[in-house]
């Protein structure tokens, strides 16, 4: 009954394979082999799995299982074919070759294989010639590099030469074997800047996407000296062994496109040991005094990156326990850190906003309650710990740790205020004579007031003591702290223009002042960023964003203060300009409820009238005119963990508020908009990608693709306008998503190769049957333009065909 039942299948399978359904036919074959011993049936099954494997250019699969039919019969020709086939695609060519000898013996007169040999014979030797040139240039390249009479213009150019070769599997291959490991060691020792920098950026090509060679680089350089190469006073070698660092962790956590296979396979087995090593010593990084602030950043950048989960519905999070339990004191003495006091280590504006994003990213991929309520207990132990009234400089570090952490995990920086003494430490700081207790009191009253319920409790208790310290203190540093705080409080009623704080025109004139040190030049970074944060609360106001934005010098200050070094402020640039855009979720009013509220005397939000749209259009406008496309490109390129996923979504929202009108688009593109927004659109929150892919669906649809996206970019536009046509998006997203490709498809057979491989084409067929006529038209004009040629007709046709959605009236041609 079993043999029966496999013959069946198999029968089965090879129907599909006729119907070019490979994952159908090859799900048969698969069950088929779970039912028969039969050797004969066993070797064809796996035959034609290999066959399948190479229609679905599954290379590896296809030669793992023609290797299993040539066990089963050595003479087995077409599984002896199907293995080179796929060894030539894995670039295996001499096994390849070898494979075709044995079929060219087996049938002497078949012209494919004598064809094939020839072929083969011919790559193999370019292959040959290719190597050996390679292996004298790489020579050719060390001699110059180590060579200290060599010219500056050789020696620059033996260097670029020799990092474009690491990026090559071949070069990156050739370099290893030629001892080039020991050589760029050598160039380590140098101790020259621009030859160190050339040796890492090799090594970091070599390392890249091959687990085998990282594993070997690693051991013969030591996570030690990476780390003591990543701590110096230097702002472009910490970032460049930051990368060295990360193409390994890449290459050993499994994110790796090569196959790996017999002896290879066994030798990188196991990476955790290694893994673990590299964490260890990144760690260490964050208290070591010897450590520079760039070193600090980029430790603290690499642990955001690559400890928490990429997907939380992995159940795994063993790394971030590991973390928690063993550095997290560690990352807490960093956020914990004071710059004015002498115990302070070496930080530079980003570090201690790093280290929040860190722990909030620890405390978002603990799985259950046992393990948060862990994590709280280290911070508490931590900052209790801290207290002492014999010290005052532990007390003020004590505090700074829970401003940290609420910059963090908010929930829990609240459960932290709630701890015996936090909140009168805070007060009693406020009230010392000296400024840097002051400072560190006024911010965490800052952190500590972000929901209505404490902030209304500070107000109540803490205005006074704010405004005290804004008359009396002649630091600025403090004025414009206490000023941000005010802000804050005043702003607690959000957009509700019923439900204010403080007293008519209070806002504005914190507003005012905000702006003014913002326009100062003379003051520093830090504390101009401060009067931003303070705009970023305050224009939850109307009558604050509408001034803003009007105050042409104020608005292009944050602008140029947000393409700077300093990307703490990117946050609280991103989020004025959202509530200068009204790009915020506004919840819908619905006129019954309205009616129940005011009936039972319970609060109704009110709109203020400046946000109304005409208003917003506006404000839009001049935003564009200020220059607002080229900041925005600049905050995106950020390659810093501060760039959150929450912070690229309110720059999507933003410049989606700025592509509403199909006149602004042209400027949005001419600036570097549409490059932008393709990140955007590929990484961050869910509702981040949709709108940034909504914006781009907007530009796409009347721009032209090669001005907009230019070069290779325009083929990373297609799947976020594939993914706008999912039903769950709305109408308007649907019908742009159309016209974007409706205008991609329009330029190339590439693009439109490369729709129909991102599968929109029964997305696109099912909206040319929608009710709504625009839907409809968009869909087929769609469907006209992917037709274009011969060949992309038929690919449609079978397409639509398994689609088995519904039958055409009309050919495709017909319908074009």
């Amino acid at each position: 009954m079993a043999e029966a039942e496999a013959a069946q299948l198999k029968e089965e399978g090879n129907r599909h394979f006729q119907l070019q359904d490979y994952k159908a036919a090859a799900k048969s074959y698969s069950q088929a082999l779970k039912l028969t011993k039969d050797k004969a049936l066993l070797a064809t099954l796996y035959r034609n799995l290999a066959a399948c494997g190479l229609k679905t250019e599954s290379y590896a699969q296809a030669a793992s299982d023609a290797s299993r039919a040539i066990d089963i019969n050595s003479s087995d020709i077409k599984a002896l074919y199907r293995r080179s086939q796929a060894l030539e695609h894995l670039g295996e060519l001499a096994q390849a070759f070898k494979d075709v000898q044995c079929c060219a013996t087996l049938e002497p007169q078949n012209p494919n294989f004598q064809e094939t040999l020839r072929r083969l014979n011919a790559s193999i030797q370019e292959k040959l010639r290719v190597q050996y040139s390679t292996d004298s240039r790489v020579q050719n390249m060390f001699e110059i590099l180590l060579d200290r009479n060599s010219e500056a213009d050789k020696l620059e150019k033996a260097a670029r030469n020799l990092i474009v070769l690491s990026r090559e599997e071949a070069g990156a291959e050739r370099i290893f074997q030629n001892n080039g490991v020991a050589l760029l060691l050598q160039l380590l020792d140098t101790k020259r800047p621009e030859l160190m920098l050339a040796a890492i950026r090799t090594l970091s090509g070599m390392c890249s996407g091959h687990r085998a060679r990282a594993t070997a680089i690693l051991h013969a350089v030591r996570i030690d000296r990476i780390c003591s190469l990543m701590a110096v006073e230097n702002e472009e070698l910490p970032l460049t062994v930051c990368n060295l660092l990360q193409a390994i962790i890449d290459s050993l956590s499994g994110e790796d496109k090569r196959e790996h296979r017999g002896t290879e396979e066994a030798l990188v087995l196991d990476t955790k040991k290694d893994r673990k090593q590299i964490t260890n010593h990144l760690l260490d990084m964050l208290v070591s005094k010897k450590v520079s602030g760039q070193g600090r950043d980029q430790a603290l950048n690499l642990l955001s990156k690559n400890v928490p989960r990429k997907d939380l519905a992995i159940h795994d999070n063993s790394h971030t326990i590991y973390v928690v339990d063993n550095g997290l004191r560690k990352i807490l003495k960093v956020v914990g850190q004071v710059p004015d006091l002498p115990s302070c280590l070496p930080l530079t504006d980003n570090t201690r906003m790093l280290a929040s994003i860190l722990i909030n990213k620890l405390y978002d991929d603990l799985r259950c309650d046992p393990e948060r309520d862990n994590f709280r207990k280290i911070c508490e132990e931590y900052i209790t710990g801290k207290f002492d009234p014999q010290d005052m400089d532990k007390n003020v570090i004590a505090i700074q740790t829970v401003s940290g952490i609420l910059q963090g995990p908010f929930d829990l920086g609240n459960q932290l205020l709630g701890l015996k003494g936090v909140m009168e430490m805070m007060v009693a700081l406020c009230s010392s004579e000296r400024e840097t207790d002051q400072l560190v009191a006024v911010e965490a009253l800052i952190h500590a007031s972000t929901k209505l319920s404490r902030a209304t409790f500070i107000i109540t208790n803490g205005v006074s003591l704010l405004k005290n310290i804004y008359k009396t203190t002649q630091n600025e540093k403090i004025k414009i702290r206490t000023l941000v705080g005010l802000c804050k409080l005043g702003s607690a009623g959000g957009t509700d223009y019923g439900l204010r704080q403080f007293a008519e025109g209070s806002t504005e004139k914190l507003a005012k002042h905000c702006r003014k040190w913002l326009c100062n030049t003379s003051t520093d970074t830090q504390t101009r960023r401060w009067a931003v944060e303070g705009l970023a609360y305050l224009t939850l106001d109307a009558d604050v964003k509408d001034d803003f934005v009007q105050d042409i010098p104020a608005l292009q200050a944050m602008l140029e203060l947000a393409k700077t070094p300093d990307k703490t402020i990117l946050y609280s640039v991103a989020t004025t300009l959202v509530n200068c855009t009204n790009s915020y979720d506004v919840k819908e009013v619905i006129p019954e409820l309205v009616q129940l509220a005011k009936f039972s005397k319970q609060h109704v939000p009110e709109e203020h009238p400046k946000d109304k749209k005409d208003f917003v259009d506006k404000r839009v406008n001049r935003l564009l005119k200020a220059g607002i496309i080229s900041a925005l490109a600049c905050m995106v390129k950020a390659d810093n963990a501060i760039l959150t996923d929450q912070t690229k979504e309110l720059l999507a929202r933003v410049f989606l508020a700025l592509c509403d009108n199909p006149k602004d688009r042209g400027t949005i593109v001419a600036q570097g908009g549409g490059k932008a927004l393709i990140p955007l659109a590929l990484e961050g929150t869910d509702v981040g990608k949709v709108k940034a892919a909504h914006a781009l669906a907007k530009i796409a649809a009347v721009s032209n693709p090669d001005i907009a996206f230019p070069g290779e970019r325009v083929y990373e536009v297609v799947r976020p306008l594939v993914r706008l046509l999912d039903t769950q998006r709305d109408g308007l997203q649907n019908y742009e998503a159309l016209l974007g490709l409706t205008n991609l498809s329009a330029r190339s057979d590439k693009l439109r190769q490369k729709i129909f491989k991102e599968k929109a084409l029964p997305d696109i067929e099912n909206y040319m049957f929608e009710n709504h006529d625009q839907l409809r038209q968009a869909a087929t004009e769609c469907m006209c333009n992917m037709v274009v040629s011969k060949e992309e007709e038929n690919l449609i046709h079978e397409s639509l065909l398994k689609s088995k959605e519904v039958k055409l009236p009309q050919s495709i041609r017909e319908l074009a």
